[in-house]
C-alpha cells in the first residue's frame, strides 16, 4: 500500500485552508455588494433625489474650496520676491511649503521640478520659493543653515524642515513620490498613502529608506548641500 509523504499531506491541508479562507472572503464581499444593491433598489424617487442633492452639494463645496485655494495662489509653484512677502503668504494659508534656495546650488533646481508637480496635485497647500540672499532675517530666524531647505508650515508656524536630501534617500534621483511621502509625514499635504512606509526606493548604497533621518540645523553661515558649490 502506497503511503503519502507527511510533507505532502501538510501542504495539501494548508492549500485547502487557504482556499476556504479565500472562498469565505469572496462570499463576504459578495454579500456586502448584494446588501448595497438591495438598499438602492428600496430607495424611492424622493430618496434618490435627496441622495443626488447631497452629492451635488458636496461637489459644489469642494469646487468652492478649490477656487478659494486658487485665489490665494495655490495650485502653482511660484517665487516670492522678498521675506516681507513671506509673512503675508503664510498668514493667509493653513498649509505652506517654502523652498529656501540659492540660484547657484544645483540641488535646488532638482527640488524645483518636483515641487512644481506637487503644487498642481495638492491644491490644498501653497508651494512657494524664496532666495536666501534676499531673506537674511528669515534664514536667521528659522535657523536655515543648509541649502536647499524646505520649511513646512502649518497655521503660520514652522512644523518641520526637509534639509538637503537626507530624508529623501540621500540621492539626487529621488522620485516625486518620495518627496510627496515626506511632506505627508508632516501633514502639510493631504497624503493618501501610508506615512509609516516610504515609497519603494533603493539608494545607490543599496540601503532602503525605512524611516526619517532628522538633521539638526546648527552652525553658522549658509552651507550648500550641492557638490557643485
Amino acid at each position: 500500500m502506497y503511503l503519502k509523504p507527511a510533507g505532502a499531506t501538510m501542504a495539501s491541508t494548508s492549500i485547502d485552508a487557504i482556499t476556504k479562507i479565500l472562498e469565505t472572503s469572496a462570499k463576504i464581499v459578495e454579500d456586502e455588494l448584494d446588501a448595497e444593491l438591495n438598499q438602492l433598489k428600496q430607495l424611492d424617487e424622493d430618496d434618490l433625489e435627496r441622495l443626488r442633492e447631497r452629492r451635488l452639494e458636496a461637489l459644489r463645496k469642494a469646487q468652492k474650496r478649490k477656487q478659494e485655494y486658487l485665489n490665494k495662489g495655490h495650485g502653482e509653484y511660484r517665487e516670492i520676491p522678498s521675506e516681507k512677502d513671506f509673512f503675508s503668504e503664510v498668514k493667509e494659508s493653513d498649509k505652506v511649503v517654502c523652498h529656501f534656495y540659492r540660484s547657484s546650488t544645483f540641488r535646488c533646481k532638482i527640488l524645483d521640478k518636483h515641487l512644481a508637480t506637487l503644487a498642481k496635485k495638492h491644491v490644498e497647500t501653497k508651494f512657494i520659493k524664496l532666495n536666501v540672499e534676499k531673506a537674511p532675517f528669515l534664514t536667521e530666524r528659522l535657523r536655515i543653515k543648509i541649502i536647499p531647505t524646505l520649511a513646512l508650515l502649518l497655521d503660520g508656524k514652522s512644523k518641520d524642515y526637509v534639509v538637503g536630501f537626507t530624508d529623501l534617500g540621500n540621492t539626487d534621483e529621488f522620485s516625486t513620490e518620495m518627496l510627496e511621502w515626506r511632506l505627508g509625514c508632516a501633514d502639510v499635504i493631504n497624503y493618501s498613502g501610508n506615512t509609516m512606509e516610504p515609497p519603494s526606493m533603493t539608494q545607490k548604497s543599496g540601503r532602503k529608506v525605512t524611516k526619517l533621518e532628522k538633521k539638526t540645523i546648527r552652525g553658522g553661515g549658509l552651507d550648500s548641500d550641492s557638490d557643485d558649490d
